[in-house]
């Protein structure tokens, strides 16, 4: 089987699966009540925004130590996702069919975060 090698950003497992999420958070936030614009609609979107920002810009880093921040920086930013998500639900914005996808994903999101994250830390 052939190794992909990993050029950008873009490569990364966690940024695609992040990505997902950013697309997932955007839909449905978009049927937020609009008196959300400035507070949960907004909120959730530069936590959910922050997440693959924050892989970006650690894979954009030179030293080992700084792409570890970087990126516990973004699963900081996930558990604030989870946070808003859970929010969203128990105050009727978001439906449970769909918390149970954004959650669901959020989860493997964090997984695949983590495993980034160890995987540069035992550099």
């Amino acid at each position: 089987m052939e190794e992909r090698k990993i050029k950008d950003f873009t490569d990364l497992h966690a940024w695609k699966r992040g990505h997902e999420l950013v697309l997932l958070v955007y839909r449905f936030t978009k049927a937020f009540p609009t008196e959300e614009r400035y507070g949960l609609t907004s909120q959730l979107r530069r936590a959910v925004v922050s997440i693959t920002s924050n892989i970006a810009e650690g894979f954009g880093r030179s030293s080992w130590n700084e792409k570890a921040q970087f990126y516990s920086i973004a699963a900081g930013s996930l558990t604030e996702v989870q946070n808003q998500l859970i929010v969203a639900r128990d105050v009727g914005h978001l439906p449970s069919d769909d918390f149970d996808l954004a959650f669901s994903l959020s989860k493997e999101v964090h997984k695949v975060v983590n495993a980034l994250l160890s995987s540069t830390r035992s550099r």
